[in-house]
This record gives C-alpha cells, structure tokens and sequence, in this order.
C-alpha cells in the first residue's frame, strides 16, 4: 500500500489522475470539489470519497470508515 499526495494545479487535473492511478486506488478531495458544478459531479460519480477539512472530526471519521470498507473488501 501506498499514499499518493498531488497538489494539483485545477481541479482538472483530478480527472486526469482518475485515468493515471491504479483501479484499487481509492481517491480521496476536499469537500469543496462537490459543489464545482460539472467538475464536482463527474468526480462524485467517478467514486471520489469527499471529506470536510474544516472539521476535522467528520473527516477523520470519513476516512477511517473508508479504510475499513478497503479492509474489509481487501482493496
């Protein structure tokens, strides 16, 4: 297992990493990617785990329900 950490330069370039990483990659974004119309949509439907980096809480909570659906589904 491996982190991929990417500061992209547009939230296209989201996509494009969608095309480039492995099919058990499991990608995570800021919330705020959701509501960028087209962008946020095709993300949402790409299966991108979107967290609240303002709370921090939720987004601990998002993530490590993430990790253990990846346990458990061996990804």
């Amino acid at each position: 297992p491996y982190v991929v950490v990417s500061n992209h330069q547009s939230s296209l370039d989201l996509l494009g990493m969608m095309e480039v990483l492995p099919d058990r990659c499991v990608p995570i974004a800021k919330r705020e990617l959701l509501y960028m119309g087209a962008v946020g949509v095709v993300c949402w439907l790409g299966g991108i785990i979107f967290i609240d980096r303002k709370r921090t809480h939720d987004a601990i909570s998002v993530m490590a329900e993430a990790a253990h659906t990846m346990l458990s589904q061996d990804v």
